[in-house]
């Protein structure tokens, strides 16, 4: 976490590939699927989106179990910050999904299996935040929302990758669809989408560093 605080090359990285997400996300040709037609652009922004919320989320619950193995409170401070920009970016998919959903499946929300597992992993991280605000002792706080924290990862991983595909759902790749690449395997889809997932979590290591330094500004102030 220390070079990712002292990095500053971090947000021209990201800046360049989302960059180049915009321009070929737009412009680039992409396949003609039935249905999706040109609204197939949009994978370049909702999918990565949420590769970079459940890398959030990932690297939050690495941060909760660093709390509970050493006590130190700027790993609970890590893990929080990194939530807070996790469900940021669920929220951002979530969005940009019902937007796709709307054009592709006739609403915004059909709830479609994966549809409710999102909301729902989301409502969980929300309650995290809410269960610290209801704590005043630093140190109860950071023990128990890190406990909360590592069963609440434990529970996405299957909400999201697992349930869908165990029942019907209009996603690709789950209840028996087909995922994208047997769609497509020769597609210009891959030289943005790829570029765009690293373009995407960069972005969200970026403001969870911002994050931290604030407010670990705010705490040196609130000591004096």
């Amino acid at each position: 976490m220390k070079y990712l605080l002292n990095s500053k090359s971090w947000k021209w990285v990201s800046i360049g590939l989302l960059t180049y997400t915009v321009i070929g996300g737009f412009f680039l040709p992409v396949p003609r699927l039935p249905i999706l037609n040109e609204t197939i652009r949009i994978l370049h922004f909702h999918v990565p989106m949420w590769f970079g919320m459940i890398i959030m989320f990932a690297i939050s619950f690495v941060y909760a179990v660093k709390y509970l193995s050493t006590k130190e409170l700027k790993y609970d401070l890590y893990a929080k910050e990194m939530v807070s920009v996790g469900i940021m970016f669920g929220m951002l998919g979530i969005f940009s999904g019902m937007v796709w959903a709307n054009f592709t499946w006739g609403e915004p929300w059909s709830n479609d299996p994966k549809q409710n597992a999102s909301a729902i992993a989301l409502l969980m991280y929300f309650a995290l935040l809410i269960l610290r605000g209801s704590l005043n002792d630093d140190h109860q706080k950071a023990r128990i929302t890190s406990v909360y924290n590592i069963f609440a990862f434990a529970i996405l991983i299957p909400l999201l990758f697992v349930l869908p595909r165990m029942t019907d759902s209009l996603h690709p790749g789950n209840g028996g669809n087909p995922g994208f690449n047997a769609y497509d395997l020769d597609s210009n889809l891959r030289i943005v989408f790829y570029p765009a997932v690293l373009g995407w979590t960069l972005l969200g290591l970026w403001i969870a560093t911002l994050k931290i330094k604030l407010s670990m500004l705010q705490m040196i102030l609130d000591d004096k």
